[in-house]
């Protein structure tokens, strides 16, 4: 599979935002304030930031025009699916199981309602042996090819794979995900960006609330961290349309 190579010319644009996993009215708002561009409702039951299709629909009435929300699916049907998006008509579905290219499709209608397609990219030095270029070919139909860390289970590990092994140049909208925080998303924005069409993020641990044992509160959004997030996300696009050429030869 031949990498295409008009990724890189392409001039720098605004990294679009996502936050996920959002459970709580509050969060959703912050989310809004923050200057989010979509928000993400877990429909997996086994994730402890799981909601239904009739609480993502609740939630997502609080969202203001152009906005958009996003479905997150594992390896469900596509009855259930379509079924669930009847609730949010103006959704996106993400697959985030193990679903083929005609899966997606007789979920979506044939492609009618937008989705995204989930890579699990190993971590460590297996990001290397992904194929990529094949990967967002086989899945051509989805809007935007996720890419999170293969960790046990799906998704929701907070835990970043080893982006300089990604492809020179892939084909596709890309969605940069996985153990993204408000300190380390710069690094992973001006390393993935010139590597494709256009670049999103999408985080959810990373925001999260501490506990009080340090750890995040799965479900529950910081306000100030999605801030400090965005706030990270368009230093990045910042640096980008200063110098993108600078780092075009870094990749």
């Amino acid at each position: 599979m031949k990498a295409n190579q008009t990724a890189l010319t392409l001039p720098p644009s605004r990294t679009r935002i996502k936050i996920c996993g959002l459970t709580r009215e509050e969060d959703v708002d912050a989310a809004v304030a923050a200057g989010a561009d979509a928000v993400g409702f877990v429909l997996y039951a086994p994730s402890p930031r799981a909601v239904t299709p009739e609480r993502a629909a609740q939630l997502a009435k609080r969202l203001p025009p152009f906005v958009t929300p996003v479905l997150l699916v594992v390896n469900e049907t596509a009855m259930n699916v379509i079924a669930a998006s009847a609730f949010l008509p103006g959704a996106i579905i993400q697959f985030h199981g193990d679903e083929s290219p005609q899966d997606c499709l007789d979920a979506t209608g044939g492609g009618a309602r937008a989705y995204l397609r989930a890579a699990r990219i190993p971590l460590d030095d297996g990001a290397a042996q992904f194929d990529l270029v094949k990967y967002s070919f086989d899945y051509s139909h989805a809007q935007a090819i996720l890419l999170d860390a293969h960790v046990e289970g799906f998704g929701g590990g907070g835990k970043a794979f080893n982006w300089s092994l990604l492809p020179p140049s892939v084909d596709s909208h890309l969605v940069l995900s996985g153990g993204l925080t408000p300190a380390n998303v710069i690094d992973g924005i001006l390393q993935v960006r010139p590597r494709c069409h256009t670049l999103a993020v999408d985080v959810s641990s990373g925001v999260e609330a501490d506990g009080p044992d340090g750890k995040p509160i799965k479900g529950i959004k910081d306000a100030e961290k999605i801030q400090r997030f965005v706030a990270a996300v368009r230093a990045a696009d910042a640096q980008l349309a200063k110098n993108p050429h600078e780092f075009l030869s870094a990749t």
